[in-house]
């Protein structure tokens, strides 16, 4: 079994709306073979805690008005270092660069398949979006 279609979609806009505010490293995973709570991890982090929190209420507004989608879980925003955000279908984990260092998700969930998500396009952040 392979992540949903839905939950690619979700991804998809997320690493968008994460671009959009400059995240950084922005990955995913198909964790739907090892675990049976979730599909996929998305994965971004940024280089300081407004920029954590601003990634993150731009995934959520883009989530909410693309696909009325809300998060059941949403854990770590008042710190802005590690930001999770529960869809069922995907979580999003959207860290400060040191946190993200320091646990490597990305190496933890290395076995699983990464899901390609559309690059950034140059120059699509807003002007001033940080």
């Amino acid at each position: 079994m392979s992540a949903s279609e839905r939950a690619i979609e979700l991804l998809t806009a997320a690493a968008e709306a994460a671009h959009d505010k400059k995240a950084e490293n922005v990955l995913a995973f198909d964790v739907s073979e090892q675990l049976a709570i979730t599909d996929a991890f998305l994965v971004a982090s940024a280089s300081n805690d407004r920029q954590v929190r601003a990634i993150v209420d731009a995934i959520e507004e883009k989530l909410r008005v693309d696909f009325d989608a809300k998060p059941v879980r949403r854990e770590g925003a008042r710190e802005g270092r590690w930001v999770l955000l529960d869809y069922l279908e995907i979580v999003i984990h959207v860290q400060h660069d040191e946190e993200r260092a320091f646990y490597s998700l990305e190496r933890l969930w290395r076995d699983c398949p990464v899901i390609a998500l559309p690059s950034p396009v140059p120059g699509s952040a807003r002007p001033g979006a940080e």
